[in-house]
């Protein structure tokens, strides 16, 4: 497997030479009605049990330590239902007056298509190897396609442009966590076993959508035939087994764990935390930018990474949490 291959996926900070600060003028949406989102126990039961996790399926990356399947048990845990919306983040921004990396370095990484003329003609850099991502100055959470863009209409979608120390930030807040790598999968698989997608093996059964993924040539043509270009709201397509909207596709969320490829093969079977430092950490479940040719990440089984304070506009997170009962 080629480095552009998994680079398709999200751009990390190293991959430009750093930029200081920048000095933008915000305009930073306003946005009502967030108390009545506080209700921060809107999360599903997933009781513990053994499954297989990880595929020897053929589409798999052996590369990215996808395989063996093997099993792994875990104890019982809570997770949302969806990702963390804008509007949630927004109030969770509100209470702390919190500023993610994406505004504290001043830039963030933006798919191309999705940039404004004016703001495109002062674009000056690009991650290397995936010229697609460019460097946005002022691109942030709240401003997902730069100073010119917000995200008034978007409340529902996924915050975007998180990066793991954001969403590390907002668990903590919330009295919650990230999802470890073998919770997210057993999870998204919804009950199902070995299965391709949290649905079932079949990317399209009956020719429905069921994720929002890139259709078209990539990285230039987009048909959109799922309804989306870019993020749909966090309760888009039909939920899995277990309740849960999204786990394939439209952004990639952050879990918990370190990235090795290799860490499995010798770690613990029983509620495995994934390494005890590293580099980069785990991303799970694709975006809207993955396509079968080019990044097939929207797999359950299939990982990624990122340095923690990298974000991008597709990268967000959902939230898990002990359960204690």
């Amino acid at each position: 497997m080629s480095e552009n291959i998994r680079a398709c996926c999200s751009a990390s900070r190293n991959q430009i030479e750093k930029q200081g600060s920048v000095d933008i003028c915000k305009e930073y949406t306003t946005v009502q009605g967030l108390e009545e989102d506080k209700d921060l126990s809107d999360m599903i039961l997933i009781p513990g049990g053994t499954f297989l996790m990880g595929t020897d399926d053929k589409e798999g990356f052996p590369a990215d330590g996808e395989g063996p399947a093997r099993n792994v048990t875990l104890s019982t845990f809570l997770i949302n239902a969806t990702a963390v919306t804008n509007k949630q983040f927004a109030l969770f921004i509100k209470e702390t007056n919190y500023v993610t990396d994406a505004e504290r370095f001043g830039w963030s990484y933006v798919f191309h298509s999705f940039v404004s003329k004016e703001t495109g003609e002062k674009v000056t850099q690009v991650a290397t190897q995936t010229p697609w991502w460019w460097v946005v100055d002022g691109a942030d959470w709240s401003h997902p396609e730069g100073p010119d863009s917000h995200v008034d209409e978007r409340l529902d979608h996924p915050a975007i442009h998180i990066s793991w120390n954001d969403a590390d930030a907002y668990c903590r807040w919330a009295s919650k966590r990230l999802p470890t790598e073998a919770e997210w999968e057993y999870a998204a698989r919804g009950g199902l076993v070995q299965k391709r997608y949290p649905w079932g093996d079949e990317l399209k059964p009956g020719g429905e959508h069921r994720c929002n993924i890139w259709q078209g040539k990539f990285p230039d043509k987009n048909h959109a035939s799922d309804g989306y270009a870019g993020t749909a709201p966090v309760k888009s397509y039909q939920p899995n087994g277990y309740g849960l909207f999204n786990m394939s596709g439209n952004a990639w969320e952050w879990c918990e764990d370190w990235f090795t490829p290799d860490y499995h093969l010798s770690s613990e079977s029983v509620n495995p935390r994934g390494p005890v430092s590293g580099v980069a950490r785990s991303m799970r479940g694709g975006s809207y930018l993955c396509h079968k040719s080019y990044c097939n990440r929207y797999r359950v089984a299939a990982r990624s990474k990122n340095t923690p304070d990298s974000s991008a506009g597709n990268i967000g997170f959902r939230c898990a949490a002990d359960f204690t009962g």
